[in-house]
């Protein structure tokens, strides 16, 4: 019989129960509160399609070895990016076994919610092929790598530039003679770096080089092209490729670095749907529109926004459960009663957190409605490309840019606001919250800083400014710049009709309010720049200022259109009211967090900031008794939560001192170091005690 020493024992919590009311007894109180059916919620967000499958594949993944999340937060790099090979690989087998469309590999992607090497393939690489492959290249790119043939990545970012594409380094020289596009990197800063899967994974990359026929420069295009052996995996000659080392976070994501010496590519590998060179002659075709290449970018940041959405509905998933459960201070005011016993208060009763978390959530509503209009209007997009119509192009790219930017921000802000709220256990790993916001903080500088994106935007904004002033704007029902800064025009000196504070509640006064701001802005700006000599970089603030009020009101409009119609989707009354009040809270903090921007355009009054700040805080009140609620209706799984404090079933201490049981240092009773490092330490300043008392 084997015995376990006592050194050897692995640290184990007794059997005792949490002293009551437990969180569990306590969340259950919070969902009685609430006043509209959350299913019924939750299929109008997703669709009943969406929960059926989520329900279906929660329990597949639960019983994979592979998928098991209990070691996440104790591994380390190396060990993280290996478990995400086998994870790839198994979930490719799962694909197979289950027959999953992609709608489900999508959500078990989500589910397990760590990106792994071959994301960067689906995301990326598959979608800028399905926008610029011609039918030939769709054959010998697209199909293959839907097929998980090749596995691909975006060589676009190098390591001297990001978001500058004109800025790019890397070459493409054609070469008439054989036929081939010769790829070089002239300088150190020319490697392309940040690339996701290019370290160790990927053996085909979209790279984005300048074109050059017969000395002459054409810009930036997209080429695809073999770059590792699919024998061995070897980089190809005249490669040098490598991964760039721990993030501080991603980092189950092998980005990496990648140069080229004159490396030579077929005449096929240039991506032609659009802009196509003809062989051996040479000869430039330039694509019917400018902006066509930008499709595949509008689709990736459409999925940001989406993404953002998630994000700040699992993060405030996990704060408004834990705050539900966590109790600190009596309120001699208002004592809460337990049966008989005078207990502390819930944390969410505080109006200080309410403050801090109802706007997150409302933030969440706000953004997953977003997401799902930038990706209809994308496909809307494609399909009027293809009967020749590119009037929604210019506008979806420009609004696409800002809101990527916009929308990231606010979610790193409301990420890190939910772990602050959860107080001290917030800094533990175990509350998910930490490990989250290092993986998501990339989407930042995704393509470079969003503070730089941002111009995108507002270049656009005023070249449509400037066209309304000249009577040369083209009309469209689909953009929406067009219909506010028409409407400004009309009356640039109109006020807020608002009265009182509960006409706050019109989304109609609202979004007028917000169109009028972003409209005053860009007529402001554009005066500066064309008629008084401001220069562009002088000017960068205000125009990230305008650029952000335009995302705003795309935001808000996009939310309370929704809204308009939820009824014919078959959302109930109580459903919507509770909807709508969310919208409310999320326009109005909006304006709230912004209220000098509205007071300087004079379309607001002194009084009418105070009306805005008295209907938040009165909509907070309304709200509160729905919070669980709310974040229960996003269907988040503990399995894609692995929270201790988001836990559905509010055991928020249980599992923390679980969770705990699992860290490696408390496998033992006394650890390897004892001996090595710790006993000599004492030994030493014992002697040495000794030693000065013989002096």
């Amino acid at each position: 019989m084997t015995t376990v020493s006592k050194y050897n024992r692995p640290t184990r919590f007794p059997d005792l129960p949490v002293r009551g009311p437990t969180g569990n007894e306590l969340i259950q109180v919070e969902r009685a509160k609430a006043s509209f059916d959350v299913n019924s919620l939750s299929k109008f967000i997703y669709g009943e399609e969406y929960l059926a499958k989520q329900d279906k594949i929660v329990p597949i993944l639960e019983s994979e070895p592979v998928f098991d999340k209990s070691r996440r937060y104790f591994q380390g790099r190396d060990e993280k990016i290996r478990d995400a090979w086998k994870k790839d690989k198994r979930f490719l087998e799962l694909a197979q076994k289950h027959n999953w469309d992609s709608k489900d590999q999508n959500i078990a992607h989500a589910l397990y919610d760590q990106t792994s090497p071959y994301h960067l393939h689906y995301i990326m690489f598959v979608p800028t092929l399905e926008g610029q492959c011609n039918e030939e290249q769709r054959k010998l790119f697209l199909e293959p790598s839907k097929r998980d043939e090749i596995i691909g990545c975006y060589a676009q970012t190098e390591l001297g530039h990001g978001s500058n594409i004109r800025g790019l380094e890397t070459t493409a020289t054609y070469i008439p003679e054989t036929n081939e596009f010769e790829i070089h990197s002239p300088y150190l800063s020319s490697a392309k770096w940040w690339i996701g899967a290019l370290g160790r994974t990927a053996n085909y990359a979209i790279i984005m080089a300048r074109l050059i026929i017969h000395g002459v420069e054409y810009g930036p295009h997209t080429f695809c092209a073999q770059i590792r052996s699919l024998e061995d995996h070897t980089p190809l000659p005249g490669l040098i490729i490598g991964d760039i080392g721990p993030k501080m976070g991603y980092n189950t994501v092998d980005n990496g670095f990648m140069m080229f010496d004159h490396f030579r590519i077929p005449h096929i590998s240039m991506l032609a749907k659009y802009a196509q060179v003809k062989p051996g002659s040479g000869e430039y075709v330039k694509p019917v529109n400018s902006k066509l290449s930008y499709g595949g970018m509008v689709h990736v940041r459409a999925s940001i926004v989406s993404e953002t959405g998630r994000a700040l509905a699992r993060s405030s998933t996990v704060a408004v459960r834990y705050a539900a459960v966590r109790r600190q201070f009596y309120d001699v005011t208002t004592p809460r009663k337990w049966g008989d016993e005078t207990i502390e208060t819930s944390v969410i009763d505080y109006t200080m957190v309410q403050y801090r978390l109802l706007p997150v959530i409302a933030n969440a509503y706000a953004l997953m409605f977003t997401g799902k209009e930038m990706l209809r209007l994308y496909h809307l997009n494609i399909e009027a490309m293809k009967q020749g119509n590119f009037g929604i192009l210019a506008d979806l790219h420009a609004t696409s840019s800002g809101l990527k930017s916009l929308t990231s921000f606010m979610a790193v802000e409301g990420i890190e606001e939910c772990r602050r709220s959860c107080g001290g256990h917030g800094y533990s790993m175990f509350s998910g919250l930490g490990h989250f916001y290092n993986d998501y903080l990339p989407t930042m500088t995704v393509e470079g800083d969003n503070n730089m994106i941002y111009q995108q935007t507002s270049r656009y904004l005023l070249k449509t400014y400037r066209d309304v002033v000249a009577g040369t704007a083209q009309p469209s029902e689909h953009n929406l710049t067009l219909t506010y800064l028409a409407q400004y025009m009309q009356n640039p000196k109109a006020k807020c009709p608002a009265a009182t504070a509960t006409e706050f509640l019109n989304p109609e006064v609202i979004l007028t309010a917000f169109g009028f701001r972003a409209a005053a802005g860009i007529a402001k700006v554009a005066e500066q720049i064309d008629n008084q000599g401001r220069s562009w970089n002088d000017a960068l603030v205000d125009l990230h200022r305008i650029s952000r009020a335009h995302c705003q009101y795309f935001i808000v409009r996009t939310f309370f259109v929704a809204l308009q119609h939820a009824t014919d989707e078959g959302l109930g009354m109580a459903e919507r009211k509770v909807l709508q009040t969310v919208a409310s809270l999320f326009a109005l903090h909006l304006m709230e967090k912004d209220l000098s921007d509205f007071v300087l355009c004079n379309y607001l009054s002194p009084e009418q900031l105070d009306m805005i700040k008295q209907q938040v805080q009165e909509l907070l009140k309304i709200i509160r008794p729905d919070a669980v609620a709310l974040v229960d209706a996003f269907a988040i799984p503990d399995y894609m939560l692995n929270s201790a404090l988001g836990r559905y079933d509010g055991n928020a201490y249980v599992a923390l001192t679980k969770m705990a049981e699992q860290e490696p240092l408390n496998q033992t009773q006394v650890v390897d170091a004892y001996e090595a490092c710790i006993k000599p330490m004492r030994e030493y300043a014992l002697k040495n005690r000794k030693d000065l008392s013989k002096l």
